[in-house]
């Protein structure tokens, strides 16, 4: 049976796209942005994962020190819990780690777990049955997320169809870089796209994300030029794209497809992802700022309005 690699699938959303929403999150996306809010869906494998506030350590518990077949689990140096009380926690090289699971299994906490199940469709179908009655309510529906749901496209494909024939609103929420065979063959089946521009400078955009622009622009194009309807996606990061100069390339951009824009909507850059980010154990550094003031994000607001765009601050 078809299944894909999925993470999350949250109820009640009502941040990724019109009404009461349940979004379904898949693992995996082409794109490497420092700022992540998700980077638990960065990787296409299923993951280790640890979370500090649930650990009981390693005096009162430690099993995982001695189920881990590849020794990759030891005692940590001492530090201190939430509430102030010594404590060793265990620690995982990741460079010997390979996610299999035993520790997770063996935690007693649940503070050790495997980020990423294979699911079927007709899985994903029954629980988003149940809260079918809240998106007829609301005007919601279903929005396939990420990652980028796009790089499983046969198993978000089979997934649109479905939701479709079952009577849901579909949204699709991607970063564009993809192959355009691939947006075309979900089309008939996606009443929304959530699409996300990070960046209008291609050179900057590869520098800092990994890839180049130029397909995310053009799909952004090819979208509206065959009818698909838009909600775009701006997270306003502070020194890589909240200026004036950019804005007005954001403007140019949108403003000859604007009649595609449902709304324009900037996100300002937030941390929650940096505990995300700790949980993997990873070495690579995330990036950290200062939250753009409502001041700025006011302007770019009004910049954008200027070239008659609808525009939100999300």
């Amino acid at each position: 049976m078809l299944t894909g690699k999925i993470y999350d699938i949250q109820g009640f959303s009502v941040q990724d796209g019109p009404g009461i929403r349940t979004t379904v999150f898949l693992k995996g996306c082409p794109l490497r942005c420092p700022w992540c809010h998700s980077p638990e869906g960065i990787e296409f494998p299923t993951e280790l994962n640890w979370m500090s506030n649930k650990c009981l350590g390693t005096d009162a518990c430690g099993e995982c020190l001695s189920v881990c077949p590849k020794g990759a689990i030891s005692i940590g140096p001492e530090t201190t819990d939430i509430a102030g009380n010594p404590i060793h926690y265990p620690q995982v090289d990741k460079t010997i780690c390979d996610d299999c699971g035993a520790c997770a299994k063996a935690c007693k906490a649940t503070a050790l777990y495997m980020c990423g199940t294979d699911t079927t469709v007709e899985e994903v179908m029954h629980r988003l049955k149940r809260d079918q009655p809240f998106f007829e309510e609301s005007g919601g529906g279903v929005t396939i997320s990420g990652g980028e749901c796009l790089c499983q496209p046969a198993f978000t494909l089979e997934l649109l169809k479905q939701c479709k024939e079952a009577g849901m609103h579909t949204a699709v929420d991607t970063t564009g870089f993809v192959k355009w065979e691939v947006i075309e063959q979900v089309m008939p089946y996606t009443d929304l796209f959530l699409y996300d521009l990070k960046c209008m400078d291609s050179a900057l955009h590869k520098q800092v994300i990994g890839v180049p622009n130029e397909l995310i622009l053009e799909n952004c194009k090819k979208i509206a030029e065959h009818g698909g309807k838009l909600r775009i996606r701006i997270p306003t990061i502070p020194l890589f794209n909240d200026s004036k100069e950019h804005f007005d390339k954001y403007g140019e951009f949108l403003q000859p497809i604007k009649d595609s824009i449902e709304v324009v909507q900037l996100l300002p850059y937030h941390k929650m992802g940096i505990s995300k980010h700790e949980r993997l154990m990873k070495k690579e550094k995330i990036f950290v700022a200062e939250p753009p003031s409502d001041a700025l994000m006011e302007e770019r607001k009004e910049q954008l309005l200027a070239y008659g765009l609808p525009v939100q601050i999300h």
